[in-house]
């Protein structure tokens, strides 16, 4: 099969865009994410899915917790500067969640504990125990048919 052809088929499945927020010595670091998922509610516990090729996947790893930031409809230049499609050109306001860099304004916000991981291709599925949660009133950031904002 064409990954072309599978990169589509997943495109046409509408998303929301995430960002995992760490703290790398004295700065805060991070990348989009949009392969995220609830998956229980006692523990509370989400799963992110983690290219091994990415800068941040060691970093990650190492510190074993981490923010996971559920971006609004309004903070799409984030999502382009933490996936590297653009250039920062100002400072990002950051908050603190249990001890976790967090993007102030997102949807919500996570405090998440690495728990357990699981090999899956070419990334690492992390499993994680949330401990903090911040949320706000406002309208997502979607992807679908690789845009954003596709209104359904």
């Amino acid at each position: 099969m064409d990954e072309k052809l599978f990169r589509k088929a997943m495109s046409k499945f509408a998303t929301g865009i995430t960002v995992i927020t760490i703290d790398d010595e004295d700065e805060v670091q991070g990348m989009t994410v949009n392969a995220f998922m609830s998956i229980s509610l006692n523990p509370k516990l989400i799963a992110v899915s983690i290219g091994e090729d990415v800068s941040l996947y060691d970093k990650i790893l190492k510190n074993k917790q981490f923010g996971l930031n559920i971006l609004s409809d309004q903070q799409k230049d984030l999502s382009l500067i933490f996936s590297r499609q653009k250039e920062q050109e100002e400072a990002i306001p950051f908050d603190r969640l249990d001890n976790n860099p967090v993007i102030k304004e997102s949807l919500a916000s996570l405090s998440c504990y690495i728990r357990d991981m699981k090999k899956a291709g070419d990334h690492t599925i992390l499993i994680a125990e949330v401990s903090d949660i911040k949320i706000k009133e406002g309208n997502p950031l979607l992807y679908f048919n690789s845009n954003y904002n596709y209104l359904i």
